[in-house]
């Protein structure tokens, strides 16, 4: 089983990322929940989302603490919560961000694992042009965790996108292309 922890900021799209990579996961096969935990439920506030990926059935109903993987879609959140507590060993932190890995790592309160960076930002507005930061950090975590086959990944994608924005079919192509060059640049 895989375990992802999410942090970000309501209206950034952490729980929609959730989501997503759940779909994702359950149309290869696999066995999925995905779920949020709020704080004060406003635009800005810190989120928490959850995912849960197996093979086998997964009765286990609760908050994840000692994830594979946490993905963190602000930054700015490194200053105020502990994001790299509980994260295994051999799992990895993966951070929206334009630094590099090592000049990301000291801010992790002593974490001494994997550490990846993607920059969301520059990615998210050359290809749709705003800001959407959880569609590389999507991209991000299936490249880092290797939790779906990444090509089964962007078929799904596209076929989710195509139904998603039935009504606005012009922003399938951005979308695409931001999972397909997140996943290309994410470093570490």
């Amino acid at each position: 089983m895989i375990e992802i922890r999410w942090h970000g900021r309501g209206g950034q799209g952490a729980k929609t990322a959730s989501q997503l990579l759940a779909d994702a996961a359950f149309m290869s096969g696999k066995y999925v929940q995905s779920f949020p935990e709020y704080g004060p439920e406003r635009s800005g506030a810190p989120i928490t989302a959850y995912n849960r990926i197996s093979d086998e059935r997964c009765s286990i109903h609760s908050n994840i603490y000692e994830p594979n993987y946490v993905v963190v879609v602000d930054e700015t959140l490194l200053e105020s919560v502990d994001v790299a507590a509980g994260v295994k060993e051999n799992g990895a932190v993966i951070v929206n961000t334009s630094k590099s890995p090592e000049e990301i790592k000291p801010l992790l309160k002593g974490y001494t694992g994997r550490v990846c960076t993607i920059d969301a930002r520059a990615i998210s507005l050359s290809c749709l042009g705003a800001y959407f930061p959880n569609t590389p950090m999507l991209a991000a975590v299936v490249a880092v965790s290797n939790c779906v086959d990444k090509d089964k990944f962007l078929t799904d994608m596209e076929g989710s996108y195509r139904h998603k924005f039935a009504k606005k079919p012009q922003v399938v192509e951005g979308n695409l292309k931001c999972l397909k060059t997140a996943m290309e640049e994410v470093r570490g």
